[in-house]
Protein backbone atom coordinates (compact mmCIF):
# COMPACT_ATOMS: atom_id res chain seq x y z
CA UNK A 1 0.00 0.00 0.00
CA UNK A 2 2.78 2.38 0.88
CA UNK A 3 4.51 1.80 -2.48
CA UNK A 4 1.20 2.44 -4.28
CA UNK A 5 0.71 5.75 -2.42
CA UNK A 6 4.27 6.81 -3.22
CA UNK A 7 3.85 6.06 -6.94
CA UNK A 8 0.49 7.87 -7.03
CA UNK A 9 2.01 10.94 -5.35
CA UNK A 10 4.94 10.96 -7.78
CA UNK A 11 2.64 10.72 -10.82
CA UNK A 12 0.44 13.53 -9.43
CA UNK A 13 3.48 15.75 -8.89
CA UNK A 14 4.69 15.10 -12.44
CA UNK A 15 1.23 15.96 -13.80
CA UNK A 16 1.13 19.26 -11.89
CA UNK A 17 4.62 20.15 -13.07
CA UNK A 18 3.84 19.37 -16.70
CA UNK A 19 0.56 21.32 -16.66
CA UNK A 20 2.02 24.88 -16.68
CA UNK A 21 4.57 23.92 -19.34
CA UNK A 22 1.83 22.64 -21.63
CA UNK A 23 -0.22 25.80 -21.02
CA UNK A 24 2.73 28.06 -21.81
CA UNK A 25 3.28 26.35 -25.16
CA UNK A 26 -0.30 26.98 -26.36
CA UNK A 27 -1.02 30.06 -28.53
CA UNK A 28 -2.62 33.15 -27.02
CA UNK A 29 -6.43 33.04 -27.28
CA UNK A 30 -6.72 36.81 -27.55
CA UNK A 31 -5.58 37.28 -31.17
CA UNK A 32 -5.41 35.52 -34.52
CA UNK A 33 -2.30 34.96 -36.59
CA UNK A 34 -2.68 38.39 -38.23
CA UNK A 35 -3.04 40.13 -34.85
CA UNK A 36 -6.81 40.70 -34.97
CA UNK A 37 -8.39 40.44 -31.49
CA UNK A 38 -10.64 37.47 -30.83
CA UNK A 39 -12.25 38.63 -27.61
CA UNK A 40 -13.89 41.75 -26.21
CA UNK A 41 -13.77 43.54 -22.90
CA UNK A 42 -16.61 43.72 -20.40
CA UNK A 43 -16.25 47.39 -19.40
CA UNK A 44 -14.62 50.66 -20.46
CA UNK A 45 -11.47 49.83 -18.54
CA UNK A 46 -11.10 46.37 -20.10
CA UNK A 47 -12.15 47.31 -23.65
CA UNK A 48 -10.14 45.44 -26.29
CA UNK A 49 -8.06 47.78 -28.46
CA UNK A 50 -8.49 47.37 -32.21
CA UNK A 51 -7.00 49.14 -35.21
CA UNK A 52 -9.06 50.66 -37.96
CA UNK A 53 -9.49 48.44 -41.02
CA UNK A 54 -9.18 45.43 -38.69
CA UNK A 55 -11.81 42.70 -38.28
CA UNK A 56 -12.25 41.97 -34.56
CA UNK A 57 -14.21 38.96 -33.33
CA UNK A 58 -15.44 37.84 -29.94
CA UNK A 59 -17.57 35.15 -28.35
CA UNK A 60 -19.98 35.74 -25.50
CA UNK A 61 -23.46 35.15 -24.21
CA UNK A 62 -26.72 36.91 -24.86
CA UNK A 63 -26.95 39.65 -22.26
CA UNK A 64 -23.20 40.34 -22.03
CA UNK A 65 -21.71 43.77 -22.65
CA UNK A 66 -18.96 43.63 -25.27
CA UNK A 67 -16.48 46.52 -25.43
CA UNK A 68 -13.83 47.52 -27.98
CA UNK A 69 -11.80 50.72 -28.36
CA UNK A 70 -10.14 52.41 -31.34
CA UNK A 71 -8.36 55.67 -32.14
CA UNK A 72 -9.80 58.39 -34.39
CA UNK A 73 -7.97 61.55 -35.45
CA UNK A 74 -9.11 64.97 -36.64
CA UNK A 75 -10.72 65.00 -40.07
CA UNK A 76 -11.88 61.38 -39.91
CA UNK A 77 -15.48 60.20 -40.04
CA UNK A 78 -15.53 56.76 -38.36
CA UNK A 79 -17.91 54.10 -39.61
CA UNK A 80 -18.49 51.26 -37.13
CA UNK A 81 -20.21 48.07 -38.25
CA UNK A 82 -21.10 45.08 -36.07
CA UNK A 83 -22.51 41.66 -36.95
CA UNK A 84 -23.86 39.28 -34.30
CA UNK A 85 -24.22 35.58 -35.13
CA UNK A 86 -27.17 34.23 -33.15
CA UNK A 87 -27.84 30.65 -31.99
CA UNK A 88 -29.99 28.32 -34.07
CA UNK A 89 -33.06 28.62 -31.84
CA UNK A 90 -34.01 31.93 -30.24
CA UNK A 91 -36.81 34.44 -29.99
CA UNK A 92 -36.92 37.99 -31.31
CA UNK A 93 -33.95 40.03 -30.05
CA UNK A 94 -32.97 43.70 -30.29
CA UNK A 95 -29.27 44.54 -30.33
CA UNK A 96 -27.75 47.99 -29.95
CA UNK A 97 -24.38 49.51 -30.88
CA UNK A 98 -23.26 52.52 -28.81
CA UNK A 99 -20.14 54.66 -29.29
CA UNK A 100 -18.48 56.79 -26.59
CA UNK A 101 -15.53 59.17 -26.79
CA UNK A 102 -12.48 59.38 -24.50
CA UNK A 103 -14.52 61.29 -21.90
CA UNK A 104 -17.13 58.52 -22.02
CA UNK A 105 -19.66 60.85 -23.60
CA UNK A 106 -22.13 59.01 -25.79
CA UNK A 107 -21.75 60.13 -29.39
CA UNK A 108 -24.77 60.38 -31.64
CA UNK A 109 -24.71 58.59 -34.98
CA UNK A 110 -24.92 60.83 -38.02
CA UNK A 111 -26.59 58.00 -39.85
CA UNK A 112 -26.81 54.22 -39.66
CA UNK A 113 -29.07 51.81 -37.80
CA UNK A 114 -27.45 51.39 -34.41
CA UNK A 115 -30.44 49.47 -33.04
CA UNK A 116 -31.62 46.43 -35.00
CA UNK A 117 -34.14 43.71 -34.21
CA UNK A 118 -33.60 40.11 -35.28
CA UNK A 119 -36.68 38.05 -35.98
CA UNK A 120 -37.22 34.71 -34.30
CA UNK A 121 -34.77 32.16 -35.70
CA UNK A 122 -32.70 34.73 -37.65
CA UNK A 123 -29.07 33.72 -38.12
CA UNK A 124 -27.50 37.17 -37.79
CA UNK A 125 -28.26 40.77 -36.93
CA UNK A 126 -26.25 43.78 -38.12
CA UNK A 127 -25.89 47.28 -36.67
CA UNK A 128 -23.94 50.30 -37.89
CA UNK A 129 -23.05 53.78 -36.72
CA UNK A 130 -21.39 56.57 -38.70
CA UNK A 131 -20.14 59.28 -36.37
CA UNK A 132 -19.86 62.96 -37.13
CA UNK A 133 -16.51 64.16 -38.42
CA UNK A 134 -13.88 64.32 -35.68
CA UNK A 135 -12.94 67.95 -35.02
CA UNK A 136 -9.48 69.12 -33.99
CA UNK A 137 -10.93 71.53 -31.42
CA UNK A 138 -14.28 72.40 -29.89
CA UNK A 139 -15.89 74.53 -27.22
CA UNK A 140 -15.80 72.99 -23.73
CA UNK A 141 -19.61 72.92 -23.53
CA UNK A 142 -20.03 71.21 -26.91
CA UNK A 143 -20.38 67.46 -27.46
CA UNK A 144 -18.42 67.37 -30.72
CA UNK A 145 -16.26 64.30 -31.51
CA UNK A 146 -12.63 65.09 -30.72
CA UNK A 147 -9.35 63.25 -31.44
CA UNK A 148 -8.69 60.38 -29.08
CA UNK A 149 -9.95 56.98 -28.01
CA UNK A 150 -13.46 55.85 -28.87
CA UNK A 151 -15.33 52.99 -27.21
CA UNK A 152 -17.73 50.61 -28.94
CA UNK A 153 -20.33 48.82 -26.82
CA UNK A 154 -22.47 46.03 -28.23
CA UNK A 155 -25.24 44.38 -26.26
CA UNK A 156 -28.78 43.06 -26.46
CA UNK A 157 -31.40 45.48 -25.13
CA UNK A 158 -34.51 43.35 -25.57
CA UNK A 159 -34.61 39.56 -25.42
CA UNK A 160 -36.76 36.87 -23.90
CA UNK A 161 -35.55 35.58 -20.52
CA UNK A 162 -35.10 32.12 -22.07
CA UNK A 163 -32.58 33.56 -24.55
CA UNK A 164 -30.33 35.16 -21.95
CA UNK A 165 -27.10 33.21 -21.62
CA UNK A 166 -27.24 31.60 -25.06
CA UNK A 167 -23.86 31.66 -26.88
CA UNK A 168 -23.31 34.30 -29.57
CA UNK A 169 -20.37 35.55 -31.59
CA UNK A 170 -19.74 39.09 -32.82
CA UNK A 171 -17.66 40.77 -35.50
CA UNK A 172 -16.74 44.46 -35.36
CA UNK A 173 -14.96 46.56 -37.97
CA UNK A 174 -14.08 50.28 -37.97
CA UNK A 175 -13.32 52.27 -41.10
CA UNK A 176 -12.89 56.03 -41.55
CA UNK A 177 -13.34 58.46 -44.40
CA UNK A 178 -10.94 61.39 -44.60
CA UNK A 179 -13.09 64.50 -44.91
CA UNK A 180 -10.29 67.02 -45.43
CA UNK A 181 -10.20 70.79 -45.12
CA UNK A 182 -13.97 71.25 -45.21
CA UNK A 183 -14.05 70.06 -41.58
CA UNK A 184 -10.92 71.94 -40.44
CA UNK A 185 -11.15 74.44 -37.59
CA UNK A 186 -8.80 77.10 -36.26
CA UNK A 187 -7.53 75.34 -33.17
CA UNK A 188 -6.28 72.02 -31.80
CA UNK A 189 -6.22 70.08 -28.56
CA UNK A 190 -3.09 70.10 -26.44
CA UNK A 191 -3.45 66.31 -26.09
CA UNK A 192 -5.87 63.78 -27.61
CA UNK A 193 -8.63 62.43 -25.38
CA UNK A 194 -6.84 59.22 -24.47
CA UNK A 195 -7.49 57.74 -20.99
CA UNK A 196 -4.50 58.33 -18.74
CA UNK A 197 -2.85 60.94 -20.96
CA UNK A 198 -2.77 63.41 -18.07
CA UNK A 199 -0.24 61.25 -16.21
CA UNK A 200 1.76 60.18 -19.25
CA UNK A 201 4.87 62.19 -18.44
CA UNK A 202 8.41 61.32 -17.44
CA UNK A 203 7.86 62.73 -13.97
CA UNK A 204 4.87 60.46 -13.40
CA UNK A 205 6.43 57.40 -14.95
CA UNK A 206 8.14 54.69 -12.96
CA UNK A 207 11.22 52.92 -14.29
CA UNK A 208 10.73 49.27 -15.03
CA UNK A 209 12.87 46.37 -13.92
CA UNK A 210 15.13 46.85 -16.95
CA UNK A 211 15.62 50.54 -16.16
CA UNK A 212 13.37 51.79 -18.96
CA UNK A 213 10.78 54.47 -18.25
CA UNK A 214 7.18 53.39 -18.73
CA UNK A 215 4.40 55.96 -18.92
CA UNK A 216 1.05 55.45 -17.24
CA UNK A 217 -1.08 55.70 -20.37
CA UNK A 218 -4.09 53.38 -20.07
CA UNK A 219 -4.58 53.23 -23.85
CA UNK A 220 -1.62 52.63 -26.14
CA UNK A 221 -3.47 52.70 -29.45
CA UNK A 222 -3.05 55.64 -31.84
CA UNK A 223 -3.59 56.31 -35.57
CA UNK A 224 -0.97 55.38 -38.14
CA UNK A 225 1.62 58.17 -38.25
CA UNK A 226 0.65 59.52 -34.83
CA UNK A 227 -1.80 62.23 -33.82
CA UNK A 228 -2.04 65.15 -36.24
CA UNK A 229 -4.20 67.29 -33.88
CA UNK A 230 -5.52 69.16 -36.90
CA UNK A 231 -2.35 71.12 -37.71
CA UNK A 232 -2.53 70.19 -41.41
CA UNK A 233 -5.38 70.01 -43.90
CA UNK A 234 -5.91 70.64 -47.58
CA UNK A 235 -7.38 74.01 -46.59
CA UNK A 236 -3.79 75.28 -46.51
CA UNK A 237 -3.42 74.35 -50.19
CA UNK A 238 -6.65 76.05 -51.21
CA UNK A 239 -5.69 79.15 -49.20
CA UNK A 240 -2.34 79.38 -51.00
CA UNK A 241 -3.99 78.84 -54.40
CA UNK A 242 -6.60 81.47 -53.61
CA UNK A 243 -3.91 83.96 -52.59
CA UNK A 244 -1.98 83.38 -55.81
CA UNK A 245 -5.11 83.82 -57.93
CA UNK A 246 -5.99 87.03 -56.07
CA UNK A 247 -2.50 88.40 -56.74
CA UNK A 248 -2.75 87.58 -60.44
CA UNK A 249 -6.20 89.17 -60.63
CA UNK A 250 -4.84 92.32 -59.00
CA UNK A 251 -1.97 92.55 -61.48
CA UNK A 252 -4.33 91.97 -64.42
CA UNK A 253 -6.78 94.56 -63.18
CA UNK A 254 -4.03 97.11 -62.75
CA UNK A 255 -2.76 96.45 -66.29
CA UNK A 256 -6.26 96.90 -67.74
CA UNK A 257 -7.13 100.11 -65.87
CA UNK A 258 -3.73 101.78 -66.32
CA UNK A 259 -4.29 102.39 -70.05
CA UNK A 260 -1.62 103.43 -72.57
CA UNK A 261 1.48 105.30 -71.41
CA UNK A 262 1.25 109.03 -70.77
CA UNK A 263 2.26 111.24 -73.75
CA UNK A 264 5.43 113.18 -73.34
CA UNK A 265 4.94 116.91 -72.48
CA UNK A 266 8.26 117.86 -73.95
CA UNK A 267 7.62 119.55 -77.34
CA UNK A 268 9.32 117.91 -80.24
CA UNK A 269 12.62 119.41 -81.31
CA UNK A 270 13.15 121.04 -77.92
Amino acid sequence: MRITHVLSGALLALGLAAGPAAADSSPSPGATDDGAPTRAGTSFRTATEIDQEQQATASGSTGDYLYWSFAADAGQRPNIRATVKLPDAHGAQTWQLDVYDGLRRRQACQYGAQTRTAAEGAATVEAACVLRTVRAWSEPWANDPLPGTYYVRLTVVNAAPADLGLPVSAEVRVESKEIGGSAAVDGSLAQPLVPGISVASDSAADPGEDGSVKSAVLSSIEPDGGWSSGWWSDRWVWTAVGGALAALAGIGGYALTRGPGRPSRIPPGA
